[in-house]
Order: structure tokens, then C-alpha cells, then sequence
């Protein structure tokens, strides 16, 4: 390297700097930080404008102003995800971490913290009237937080790992935007189905049981993989908005016809409400109040009775349903939170195997991921529906959260035209999908047959719900006949019993699964 002498580098220094431009009359004038949150509207824009550029959106890239307006515009809760400063950003969270000494002085420290910052404008505040949700297995703290300065040292501080709204969700209802307005998230609308006709819109099985269109083996081989595998001794977990306590197939007549032997529990992670972050009014009850859960708790395993109600896919397998949410679009902190100790229920229960759930959101949320990831590690195979449009949401938004995640198997549902494959209309498709369930017949838009509220009369679901509600119920029957495998092991036959396992299509993914080969194909 080449160095000019001194007087000429000095030289060549005054030259340039006499050159150099004003600066201080060019650079732009420093704006002030809002002091006003962000309208709903305002906040709806910057979260589609970002859907539409990256296909996700993250609280934790969006700007502190932006988090704090969330919070103003919904309950005030942030997740708070914490980790003690010797360990990386990017380790895997251990099973022990809320219960070591360690973390535990972290929780304090972040506690202290968020106090600190809060106390400043609300000196009446203490400890625990900031904290919302009990604690559970994951290092997150739930709390109320007011102020955007508390998003600032949280953000500053190498013990956070995040910090993020978790009641804001695009469309929400708010005071200048209805319930009456708003969609009715999958709700309301699981009442039998009138006019299905026998022979066409589904089977009368031998002991009398309906069968949907859909479980025709020209689709998916089903009723053929039934002569080797019914679910018998898998357990199912799904998540969802519960089991109607008025549909006895679901209940006392869960055991009947040709389904024996099995059990079902019906289980309620919904936590109270809360005004404001503050809870107020008891646990929920496990009893479904929109019809969702029910509709997907029959399409997975509904009995093979003799009551002439609908079949589940997996008709003799074990299943737990879970109210976690209120409807099928999470955009309540305490659905979060109730979704996020659903998984982690399902992680600590070593008797299940396969976890459904067709619920979702447009943000992340990195609390459900921790608990996602955490139920991954104890060997779950997780099947999230990849997306079903409302009238607000149809037209830009790909695979949504958490189908998303690499550790969830995203389920998408076609129509019934198999040499032409096409989205159901109202399905969500893309690279994140995995699996196709056909659930949508091109001549009259029927889609398939599942338990109503209450009484025997079938009704009708569609939507990508039903399509992971149904490909859990395909895992069953696979695991069923190998139990001894793992979940590698499945996925595999899985997808080697599949339309595209030649190669994968960027919008369906392996496509259509055929469950007679997957139960009785040798896969390497």
C-alpha cells in the first residue's frame, strides 16, 4: 500500500473538505416521534402493505410506535419473551426454563423493568397488577403495559427476546369498527345441511353411517384404507373452539356401531376475559359456542355408528378437543394465550400424537411459536390449515400464521377436479402447503359432510379447516397401523402416497394424500 507524505495528505484533506457541501443545511430536519397512536385503519395499512411486499408480517421488525399504538387500539397486553444474557438469541428454549434460577432472575429483571418504565406515569402500579395471564411452562411474561417508553427499554434490553401485542389483529372489532361489520370468523353456521341426496352427496354405510362424497377412494382412498386401519389406539388433539355439549356423538354415543373402545375428553384452555388487561369472570367452559370445533372434531373422528350421523376419517381413534378461542380468526390476546397453553397441554401429554388446528391469524406471534416449537420437540405432528378467506382478507394473503411455521404441516383443501387441480374458493394456497384435501364439488360447491350441533342430521364445512381437520384424521389411521414409528417415519409414507411425491407443486404442495397405499405401501 502507497502512502502519500504528510504535506500532501494534509493538502489533499483541506481540498476536500473545501469541497464538501454544507451539510447542515442539506440534511433533513430530525421530525418528532408521534405522542397520538396510529388509528386501526392506519395500523391495517402498514400490516397489509407488509403482507402484500413479504408474505408475513413481524411485530418485532414493525417500529416501537407501531407496537404501542397496537396496544392502545386493543387490551394493552404484551408478550413479553425473556432470556437470561449468557444464552444466545437463537439457542432452542430448554423444557426447564421458566424453573431454573437463571431464568428465574431474568423474569425478575425484565419485571423490574417493565414496572420501572410503567410507575413513571402510573406510580399506583405494582408487580402484580401488571401481569395478565399466569405463568406457564414457556419464558414469557403477559403483561399491561401503557406506555411507549416501556417498548423502548424492552427493546433495548439483551434479556428480551420480543416484545409484542398480542390483542391486535387487522379488522378487529374496535368502537369505530362493529362486531356487525366484521365477519363471522366460521361461526354460527353449523346446522344440518337440508336436501342431501344419498348415492351422490354420500354412502350409506352397512350399518347405516354416512359417508361424505369426499371419503370416495377415487379421492383419497379412505373407505379402501378402512379395511386396514380405522385409528384404533392414536390419539388426536385438536384445537379449536371446543365440542358441542349437545351433540351426544361427541359425548355419551361417542362408542357406538363399529367405534369401540375409545375415549374423548373434552378440555377448555380459553382463559377469562379481561378489561383493559385486567381479568375479570371465570375459566371458560370446553363447550363449543360457535360450531367450528365441533364441525372439525366430527370430520377427524366421528363415529362409525348406527344413528345414520357422518363418519370421521379416523373413526376408532382417541380425541381430545380443546376450546381454545372464541372463533377461528385469533385476534384476542386471551385466544393467544389460550391457543398457546393448548399446544403446550398437548406437548406434556405423551399419549398424543397428532395436533389440528384450523384457527390462525396474519401477524406472528412469537408466544404461539415458542409453544408450537415446543410441542415439536416432543415428537408432535402439527397440522395447521394454510388459510380461509373472509370478505376482507380474500384476494393477497398467502399461507397464514402459524401454517407458516417450518414445524407445522399446512393443509389446504381443492375441489374435486383431479386432473386440474384448483383451490376451493375459498382456500388460502402456496409454497408453505403440504397437503390437498379435496372438500369441494365443482357441479353444485357441496362441501363435506360433518357433525352438526346437535342431532344426527349431517351438516356441511369447507374452508381449508376441514381439509386439516381431515388430513390429522388420515395421520391417525397411518400411525394407527405403524405405531412403533416416528413422526419422520409417517410424514414419510405420507407424502410417498401422495399425488405430487414426484414433485412438489409450489401452491398444493405433495397434493393428495391416498390413505389405502399409505397404510399398506412400503416406503424406504
Amino acid at each position: 500500500m502507497r502512502f502519500l507524505p504528510l504535506a500532501t495528505t494534509a493538502g489533499l484533506a483541506l481540498a476536500l473538505v473545501g469541497c464538501q457541501p454544507n451539510t447542515s443545511e442539506q440534511l433533513p430536519t430530525p421530525q418528532p416521534e408521534p405522542t397520538t397512536a396510529l388509528t386501526p385503519q392506519q395500523l391495517d395499512e402498514q400490516i397489509y402493505s407488509t403482507l402484500r411486499q413479504t408474505g408475513q408480517f413481524d411485530w418485532n421488525a414493525a417500529p416501537a410506535h407501531t407496537v404501542w399504538s397496537a396496544l392502545q387500539q386493543s387490551d394493552f397486553v404484551l408478550s413479553v419473551g425473556y432470556r437470561p444474557a449468557t444464552v444466545r438469541a437463537t439457542a432452542p428454549l430448554p423444557e426447564d426454563a421458566r424453573l431454573s434460577p437463571e431464568w428465574q432472575q431474568t423474569r425478575a429483571a425484565v419485571l423490574a423493568l417493565i414496572l420501572r418504565e410503567e410507575q413513571a406515569a402510573h406510580p399506583e402500579l405494582t408487580a402484580e397488577k401488571l401481569q395478565v395471564y399466569e405463568a406457564n411452562a414457556l419464558p414469557v411474561l403477559t403483561v399491561t403495559v401503557r406506555e411507549l417508553s416501556t417498548i423502548k427499554a424492552l427493546r433495548a434490553s439483551g434479556l428480551v427476546r420480543y416484545a409484542e401485542p398480542i390483542g391486535y389483529e387487522p379488522h378487529r372489532q374496535t368502537a369505530n369498527r362493529p362486531a356487525s361489520t366484521l365477519s363471522s370468523s366460521g361461526c354460527g353456521s353449523n346446522v344440518a345441511t337440508a336436501g342431501l341426496a344419498a348415492g351422490s352427496d354420500y354412502t350409506v354405510l352397512s350399518n347405516g353411517s354416512k359417508s361424505s362424497w369426499n371419503q370416495a377412494d377415487v379421492y383419497h382412498g379412505i373407505r379402501a384404507a378402512w379395511s386396514q386401519s380405522t385409528g384404533q389406539g392414536t390419539k388426536v388433539l385438536i384445537i379449536d373452539t371446543g365440542a358441542s355439549d349437545g351433540q351426544e356423538n361427541l359425548g355419551s354415543a361417542f362408542n357406538q356401531g363399529l367405534s369401540t373402545g375409545r375415549t374423548i375428553e373434552r378440555l377448555v384452555t380459553l382463559p377469562r376475559n379481561t378489561i383493559f388487561g385486567i381479568p375479570y369472570g371465570s375459566y371458560e367452559t370446553p363447550n363449543d359456542g360457535c360450531g367450528h370445533g365441533t364441525g372439525m372434531a366430527g370430520a377427524c373422528a366421528a363415529p362409525r355408528g348406527t344413528d345414520g350421523a357422518s363418519v370421521g376419517v379416523a373413526y376408532n381413534a382417541n380425541l381430545i378437543t380443546v376450546r381454545a378461542a372464541e372463533d377461528v380468526f385469533l385476534d384476542a390476546s386471551r385466544e393467544v394465550q389460550g391457543v398457546t397453553d393448548a399446544y403446550l397441554l398437548a406437548a406434556n401429554r405423551s399419549d398424543v400424537r397428532i395436533i389440528s388446528m384450523s384457527m390462525g391469524r396474519l401477524t406472528s406471534s412469537s408466544q404461539m411459536t415458542d409453544a408450537i416449537r415446543y410441542a415439536y420437540g416432543k415428537g408432535k405432528l402439527i397440522f395447521c390449515a394454510a388459510g380461509t378467506s373472509f370478505d376482507w382478507s380474500a384476494g393477497f394473503v398467502g399461507v397464514i400464521y402459524p401454517a407458516s411455521l417450518a414445524e407445522a404441516v399446512a393443509v389446504t383443501g381443492m375441489k374435486d377436479n383431479l386432473t386440474a387441480p384448483t383451490r376451493c374458493d375459498e382456500c388460502h394456497v402456496g409454497t408453505d402447503v403440504e397437503f390437498t384435501v379435496v372438500m369441494q364439488r365443482s357441479s353444485n360447491n357441496l362441501r363435506p359432510l360433518t357433525l352438526a350441533m346437535t342431532g344426527d342430521a349431517p351438516s356441511t364445512i369447507g374452508g381449508s379447516s376441514v381439509a386439516t381437520a381431515s388430513m390429522a384424521g388420515m395421520a391417525a389411521v397411518v400411525w394407527s397401523k405403524y405405531p412403533t414409528e416416528t413422526r419422520a417415519q409417517i410424514m414419510s409414507r405420507l407424502v410417498a402416497a401422495s399425488s405430487n411425491r414426484a414433485a412438489r407443486d409450489a401452491n398444493f404442495g405433495w397434493g393428495r394424500v391416498n390413505l389405502a397405499s399409505a397404510v399398506g405401501a412400503l416406503v424406504n
